[in-house]
């Protein structure tokens, strides 16, 4: 294929709510660019870029696909992303590379949860955005109701560049206000459009949307505003190169009309993302560090002349080609068979074939420049996050960082095959899907597989079994609970055991005092002389922790405590460090018996966004739930719930949060603190460490 130089390519993350047609115009997009010979469509399982069988069986997508076409003589890599809760978070990680957003808003639905999600990610990059209001063709749409919920979410900088001709079963076209021109398609899906004058019954309209267009842009620059006040316009030569500084400065951010199931719209679409969407290199220069231990920031010029550089962004698990790594060049060029050093990983790679891809086609391209997304296949070390680099001129970029995934399932092979291969398996989806993780709990001995949501979680573990053939059971985690103990006492730990021949014996004498939360524990031997050797007095340290790790009341480990060891004796032949050992356990248990000990749980932070509407019902579920509400925020038409919640009471949240909300509510939580168990929980938890075995009988001195 035609290798395109930097000031062609225009990269474009499409982002949106769920169901709000994204993919379906990207199947337009490709489709009238020529990239495929038919309209994919959705509820076929036809479409390019939603080609994972999960995707197909759900009709949503789950992880962002890249794919590309040639329009006008500039090539559009488009990266679809996900657009609900549960995977919402990949929709962050494809950003990354992109130079502009396309947010799709229902014509219908508005402005929703995850529109304002994939809003703030593209906040976070600093990205242009254009806006495009699908599905006009649906029944209830409403246009100027989706302008208005538009402008009220993101600003009086969202302004129409185009307008629609007709609504719902009568939309047929749309009337581009840049040119003044009018679409009228065709009914039979092909895209086949009339271009001519705007429709008489429509200019005056036409031409007042189009004066807040020149408003806009006239405002964005002292030259344009200079020559607004003398002509009391602007000219079509100024108003194209107007528009697109207004857009690269994120001054405008230009409102669109399309649909994709009747292929309305697309063409006038991929014309506005080559004239108004930014290059690559029309942004600045490229930002890093000099190395992956600095925070000094360095910049790098995003020229073919420049130094090699490149973030791999994203990594694919394809069951035919193996792992392939997708990467995006902030500098410099690329060949086919090129070796790049890896400078995250300190090692050099040979990238073999480069590739562009088409949703999992690869196709063969000889070189790339700077701007460009490139996928090569089978590397040794590279992994997702990596840097690509000159070794002259070295630069690392900062790659994306997710939150803890906020939904956690104990999971469990069902065969001693299963568990042979899990690790390996999953080890690929990690590199694939950076919003999953797994991880082992210390103190339940549980391996975890947490995602975004419980959904998340399911399909990571359809894949285990589809992909790789590994089935898997997932359970509720065990909370890891903690115990520690309120009060003083001084205690005598002492130990003798005599056997016929050589004995045990020591004796410790211990100050136990409860600390602060948090503060852990605490040995401090304040034996002045020699009760004690000095040698064996960390043993004495040693018996407490062991004992101390076994809990007391409930089998969780003991923390934030202090033991002060001050006094005591030893005999020269029957002492040794195994007898310090057991007199620091007996210390242990005997202090328990005197001092109160009590159960504590894990305090999450929870931020929860959910429609305005519901907000109520989501305090007073978190409240009932034994939870603290910190505060709320109002972001546009969604609340974002801030509390503190015992973590034994969220785990099975996600599905309340969706009853409440309809499926429109996410959450994100993390650890804050641990605190004390009321009385009447704790005895449960106790009896059901009984239950269980947790607590163990104390061992034989």
């Amino acid at each position: 294929m035609k290798v395109y130089g930097t000031k062609e390519i225009r990269n474009v993350g499409i982002v949106g709510h769920g169901h709000a047609g994204k993919t379906s115009l990207v199947s337009a997009m490709l489709f009238d660019a020529g990239a495929t010979n038919r309209l994919g469509r959705v509820d076929e399982g036809t479409t390019t870029t939603d080609y994972d069988e999960d995707e197909i069986a759900r009709k949503l997508t789950i992880i962002s696909s890249l794919a590309y076409c040639e329009w006008n003589g500039t090539k559009i890599n488009i990266l679809d992303t996900p657009g609900f809760a549960a995977f919402i978070l990949d929709a962050k990680a494809a950003l990354r590379a992109c130079d502009s957003a396309l947010v799709v808003v229902d014509a219908v639905s508005g402005v929703e949860v995850q529109t304002e999600k994939g809003w703030s990610y593209a906040d976070e990059f600093n990205l242009p955005r254009l806006i495009v209001v699908s599905k006009m063709d649906r029944e209830r749409a409403d246009f100027e109701q989706a302008v208005a919920g538009i402008t009220e979410a993101f600003g009086r900088s969202a302004v129409p560049v185009q307008m629609p001709i007709g609504r719902e079963g009568d939309f047929k076209g749309v009337i581009d206000l840049i040119h003044m021109r009018s679409y009228s398609y065709e009914a039979d899906g092909s895209g086949k459009a009339t271009e001519g004058e705007v429709p008489a019954e429509m200019k005056a309209a036409a031409e007042a949307a189009r004066e807040k267009v020149i408003d806009v842009v006239a405002e964005s620059s002292e030259a344009l505003m200079e020559k607004y006040f003398a002509d009391g316009t602007l000219s079509d030569e100024d108003l194209i190169p107007g528009i697109k500084a207004a857009i690269t400065e994120r001054r405008l951010f230009p409102i669109l009309v399309a649909s994709g199931i009747p292929n309305i719209g697309i063409q006038p679409l991929l014309t506005s993302l080559v004239e108004l969407a930014p290059a690559p290199d029309e942004l600045g220069t490229a930002k890093g560090h000099p190395n992956p231990d600095s925070d000094e920031e360095i910049e790098r010029e995003v020229l073919d002349i420049a130094p090699f550089s490149a973030l791999v962004f994203k990594t694919v698990a394809d069951p035919f080609a193996g792992r392939i790594n997708v990467f995006k060049i902030y500098s410099g060029h690329v060949k086919s068979d090129a070796t790049v050093y890896n400078i995250t990983k300190n090692t050099n790679e040979r990238l073999g074939p480069l590739h562009v891809m088409q949703g999992k086609a690869l196709e063969k391209v000889a070189e790339a420049h700077a701007g460009d997304i490139i996928a090569v296949t089978k590397l040794r070390e590279t992994h997702t996050g990596d840097t690509f680099c000159d070794k002259g001129s070295p630069i690392v970029y900062e790659t994306v960082h997710f939150p803890r995934p906020a939904v956690a399932f104990a999971i469990t092979a069902k065969t001693r095959s299963d568990e042979d291969k899990l690790s390996q398996a999953l080890h690929k989806m990690l590199e694939e899907d950076l919003a999953l993780r797994f991880d082992r709990e210390p103190q339940t001995n549980e391996f975890l597989l947490s995602g975004s949501g419980q959904t998340h979680v399911e399909v990571a573990v359809n894949k285990l079994k589809r992909r790789y053939g590994v089935e898997v059971e997932l359970h509720p985690p065990k909370v890891a609970y903690l115990e520690t103990f309120r009060g003083r006492a001084e205690i005598v730990g002492r130990h003798k055991k005599q056997t016929g021949g050589r004995g045990q014996f020591a004796e410790a004498t211990c100050v136990f005092e409860g600390v602060p939360r948090g503060e852990g524990f605490q040995f401090v031997d304040k034996i002045f002389g020699g009760a004690i050797p000095q040698n064996w007095r960390p043993a004495v340290e040693k018996g407490i922790k062991d004992a101390a790790a076994r809990g007391a009341i409930a089998g969780y480990p003991m923390v934030d405590f202090k033991v002060e060891l001050i006094d005591g004796k030893f005999h020269a032949v029957d002492s040794d460090d195994l007898s310090f050992q057991m007199a620091g356990r007996k210390a242990f248990r005997t202090a328990i018996e005197q001092v109160k000990p009590v159960l504590l749980e894990p305090v999450m932070n929870v931020e929860i966004t959910t429609p305005q509407e519901n907000s109520g019902d989501i305090l007073g579920d978190v409240n009932s739930r034994r939870g603290r509400v910190q505060g709320m925020d109002t972001k546009g038409n969604q609340a974002v719930v801030k509390a503190q919640v015992p973590l034994s009471e969220m785990l099975s949240y996600q599905s309340t949060l969706n009853s409440i909300t309809g499926a429109r509510g996410s959450y994100t939580m993390e650890l804050d603190h641990y605190a004390e168990v009321p009385a009447l929980i704790a005895q449960k938890i106790i009896h059901q460490a009984q239950e269980e075995g947790r607590i163990r009988p104390t061992e034989e001195e």
